[in-house]
């Protein structure tokens, strides 16, 4: 297969899988985020491998981009897997299953928004911080495929992509997860 073979297909089944997902769904979580900013709520996010890292992303967008220049109120954001050290230590000393969880229990509140993303929908230290901030009436969202995975069902705004395939879970993740941050970067004042 030639390479502009492969990358026309590539694109081409993206652009499909993005017109799949359910654009008032993610309007649905920008309003749940402006809510909690406007109630001086924080948001959460987590996620592993390249799902941490748009979790990750996630953060500058909203603290600096959704933020900077703009009247007060400020969004609040953690990113769980951001603290190498804390995702470290309790993975070696506890479970790997327990990083994100165990943060949580030091700063979950009532209204506050968890932000989850796995393109399995089964890893299990996200499932753990779901359902514990389930426990907690913090607001759950998620980023995953709507093709299996336990994280969907258990999320009270589930943001889904019709797709298995990793590399285009993760690209309509960003895309989402942009939607959500450039309502606030791009918010008239």
């Amino acid at each position: 297969m030639e390479n502009s073979s492969f990358a026309s297909q590539y694109l081409e089944s993206l652009s499909g899988i993005l017109l799949g997902i359910d654009a008032s769904q993610v309007q649905r979580a920008v309003e749940t985020l402006r809510d909690a900013r406007d109630r001086g709520s924080t948001i959460y996010s987590c996620g592993n491998g390249g799902s941490a890292s748009i979790a990750s992303q996630m953060v500058v967008d909203l603290v600096k981009g959704g933020s900077y220049g703009k009247p007060t109120p400020r969004i609040k954001m953690i990113g769980l897997t951001d603290s190498i050290a804390t995702v470290t230590a309790y993975a070696n000393d506890v479970s790997y299953d327990s990083v994100f969880v165990e943060q949580l229990k030091n700063w979950a509140a009532p209204d506050d928004v968890l932000i989850a993303i796995s393109g399995s929908g089964n890893s299990q230290n996200v499932l753990n911080a779901v359902e514990y901030a389930n426990e907690c009436n913090v607001i759950t969202i998620a980023c995953t495929t709507a093709e299996g995975g336990k994280l969907r069902d258990l999320v009270r705004i589930p943001l889904l992509v019709p797709s298995s395939h990793m590399g285009h879970l993760e690209d309509c993740f960003f895309a989402m997860t942009h939607v959500l941050c450039y309502a606030f970067i791009e918010e008239r004042v």
